[in-house]
């Protein structure tokens, strides 16, 4: 089955390049012109990821993602003329999974949406695991987390974060693991994003997110999850 993708940007000249670059692909491409109209489409069609440029008229891409968030927990790609880091540090905090600047290359916009789409088909768990301390409870099963008994709603990208270390409780994952099993080798900025993620995973699981207690940090090498409160022992690292 071709994987869906829906553009929610107001250039329709944009939408038809990149459509006529994707479809001899093998992607099914279908377009918005706005926030509103990418929407209601998001709702009836059910993309497998969304491409939504953040300056739009109207509802810009920041609102959508927030609403599309509300409703789906669908791979965004957020499409930015803005280069300060702020924006695209906001861009991940409203839900965006990745990012990409304007003006940018058509393969590399394939790549990235091959690598997202990859990442979220890989996120199967072949048997039950679950830790559950009786304040957080990860099912990697049914992909569910609950902090405190109310679900934590994560990104894809979150999740797969979140599994990657889970499956190797206990021990350091090196940062170029976790690049690897996460992100991809297609996707060049992750080194930059890896430690905005963890900050983000800390923030909806943690108690406290200045003393965290389960994405403990070896600097200079990667991270660990720890299943213990007062687990202070130093773990080995996993071989890359």
């Amino acid at each position: 089955m071709r994987a869906k993708i829906l553009i929610i940007d107001d250039e329709e000249s944009l939408s038809r390049l990149v459509a006529l670059h994707l479809e001899p692909k093998g992607f099914e491409v279908i377009s918005a012109r706005n926030a509103r109209q990418g929407l209601k489409k998001a709702y009836e069609e059910h993309p497998d990821i969304i491409v939504l440029d953040v300056m739009m008229p109207g509802m810009d891409g920041w609102e959508a993602c927030e609403r599309l968030r509300e409703i789906s927990d669908v791979p965004i790609l957020m499409l930015t003329a803005k280069s300060q880091d702020e924006d695209v540090i906001h861009g991940f905090r409203v839900g965006a999974d990745d990012y990409l600047k304007k003006p940018f290359n058509l393969k590399e916009l394939e790549l990235r949406i091959g690598a997202i789409l990859k990442r979220v088909d890989s996120r199967q768990w072949d048997g039950t695991e679950v830790y559950d301390d009786g304040f957080l409870r990860i099912d990697l099963e049914r992909q569910q987390v609950l902090r405190n008994g109310r679900t934590v709603h994560l990104t894809p990208t979150e999740f797969k974060l979140l599994r990657c270390l889970v499956r190797h409780k206990g021990e350091v994952v090196p940062h170029e693991t976790l690049l690897e099993e996460v992100w991809g080798p297609a996707y060049y900025d992750a080194s930059n994003s890896l430690s905005l993620y963890v900050h983000y995973l800390r923030e909806k699981i943690e108690k406290n997110v200045g003393e965290p207690q389960y994405i403990r940090t070896k600097w200079g090498v990667g991270y660990w999850f720890s299943p213990g409160e007062n687990n202070n022992e130093e773990p080995g690292v996993i071989d890359g």
